[in-house]
């Protein structure tokens, strides 16, 4: 084990997929089995040698990189980013595993794994030239795979999240190279570190304008309400495999980003920001809330599901105390795996129907109750039936919510009532009434139960027993309250 824990796991865990995408260019599609299933080995033996004290790393790297300019390839892991390690894994896994009987061609799994390296760089990246790299790539593969793969206006749909995150990526990297000069400046170290650019000195006319072009980045990709626009036509056109990625992990990075990277560089404008927040948050549960119960495509509900589910993520990182932050951590990963789950779902119930549309479908159950079931079970998962991993994040963040603004609390709970409304007109119109669209269907095969079962395992376990993640988000979560203490963030 000694050996083992000498070994620079968090370069292996960055440096695989782009190794694993090699292969699948020379030697074809299985090699993305591969490198899941040693990826899989590397996430796992990430919590070999035990924990660490509570305000520090569990493990942190360090390579030189560009040394004329500071920048360095500085991966840190603590229980935050563990926890979207592994989900960043398990979702690659059943990416690959839906998408393999529908594509065959060894590029689009190469851009899957490009995809993940990028993704694993943002959850780890202590530098930032380094994390916005991995910005880049962990996004522009999967906008490839769109406008080669997706649907019938994928061409639409992937000029439109383009300039979305093309207007997003430059507004952050405005803000980074705006600190770099200034703490270069002040102190004659020029350095892209996050822990050095924090002790830089910002003028207060100029916080808000460089704490507002990465708030804004980081909002686009959550998303939240009105920086949405590119979501529904992405997660609508895209190739399974890419919905499941964008609306399981991608979204993560920009609430990631808000409190890896924002709060520690401007721990007082932050402090200003979270009554917006808050607002944003709200509005973004009630109007995707409303849109998804309006809609007629199974896919675009789920998406606009998505949109308010990561409200509440939102709303829990606003309030920002304790409670609330565990359980908008805790709920980055619950929403990564249900809603993963549902677009899951929602891809086999079309390839069994040939089509989304709610009039369309209907008596799923009477035919094919095993997927019947599972569509069952990830929607109540939803809902936030008690018992599933759902309801363990909204209960936390909706406590810390009231804790702070009893109607902030109040007025998530409305979500809570909008949730009931589209998760029972969803189910109702897909698995009961007349049966519609063929006559005979296949029921889950032997493979699709194996992708899917895992993630109903970890709907039920997050939802009776929360405790091993909880005190995994621990020691994240009081290191970001004790930095908003110390820097006068918090009153």
């Amino acid at each position: 084990m000694n050996g083992l824990s000498n070994i620079p796991w968090l370069s292996v865990l960055l440096l695989l997929p782009l190794v694993g995408a090699l292969a699948c260019l020379a030697w074809g599609r299985r090699a993305a089995v591969v490198t899941v299933f040693l990826e899989s080995i590397v996430a796992l033996l990430l919590l070999s040698g035990g924990g660490a004290p509570i305000l520090s790393w569990m493990r942190f790297e360090e390579w030189i990189w560009i040394d004329r300019y500071g920048a360095r390839i500085s991966l840190g892991l603590d229980g935050l980013s563990l926890l979207l390690v592994w989900l960043t894994v398990i979702l690659l896994a059943v990416a690959v595993g839906l998408s393999w009987p529908r594509y065959r061609q060894s590029g689009f799994y190469a851009l899957l794994l490009t995809s993940c390296s990028g993704i694993l760089g943002v959850f780890l990246a202590q530098d930032l030239l380094l994390f916005y790299v991995c910005w880049e790539i962990m996004l522009l593969p999967l906008i490839l795979c769109i406008a080669l793969w997706g649907g019938a206006r994928r061409v639409e749909a992937a000029f439109k999240l383009l300039l979305f995150t093309l207007a997003g990526s430059l507004l952050m990297l405005l803000a980074f190279l705006g600190l770099f000069l200034l703490h270069g400046r002040q102190t004659g170290d020029y350095s892209f570190a996050l822990q050095s650019l924090g002790t830089t000195v910002v003028p207060p006319e100029l916080a808000p304008w460089l704490f507002g072009c990465m708030a804004l980045a980081f909002l686009v990709k959550v998303p939240v309400v009105p920086l949405h626009g590119w979501l529904p036509d992405a997660y609508q056109e895209a190739p399974v495999a890419v919905t499941l990625l964008l609306s399981g992990v991608l979204a993560k990075a920009g609430i990631f980003g808000l409190v890896r990277v924002a709060l520690p560089l401007f721990p007082e404008t932050w402090t200003s920001f979270l009554p917006a927040l808050g607002v944003l948050a709200l509005v973004s549960i009630g109007y995707g809330g409303w849109l998804a119960f309006v809609q007629t495509d199974l896919k675009r509900l789920v998406a606009y599901i998505s949109v308010a589910h990561l409200g509440f993520i939102a709303l829990g990182v606003a309030a920002f105390n304790a409670i609330a932050l565990q359980g908008a951590m805790l709920q980055l990963f619950n929403h990564g795996i249900t809603t993963a789950a549902l677009f899951a779902v929602v891809a086999l119930v079309e390839r069994r129907t040939a089509s989304r549309e709610l009039s369309e479908l209907g008596g799923l159950w009477s035919r094919t109750p095993q997927l019947g079931a599972m569509l069952l079970f990830f929607s109540l998962a939803a809902l936030g039936l008690p018992g599933l991993n759902i309801f363990t994040g909204e209960i936390l963040i909706l406590l810390g919510a009231f804790a702070v603004h009893p109607w902030w609390g109040a007025a998530g709970m409305v979500g809570v009532l909008l949730a009931a409304c589209y998760t029972l007109r969803m189910v109702q119109g897909v698995l009961w009434g007349v049966p519609r669209g063929p006559e005979i269907m296949t029921d889950m095969n032997r493979g699709e139960t194996l992708l899917l079962a895992p993630l109903a395992g970890l709907v039920l376990w997050l939802g009776v027993y929360p405790l091993p993640y909880l005190k995994l988000l621990r020691g994240p979560v009081e290191r970001l309250l004790a930095h908003l203490v110390t820097t006068g963030g918090l009153p």
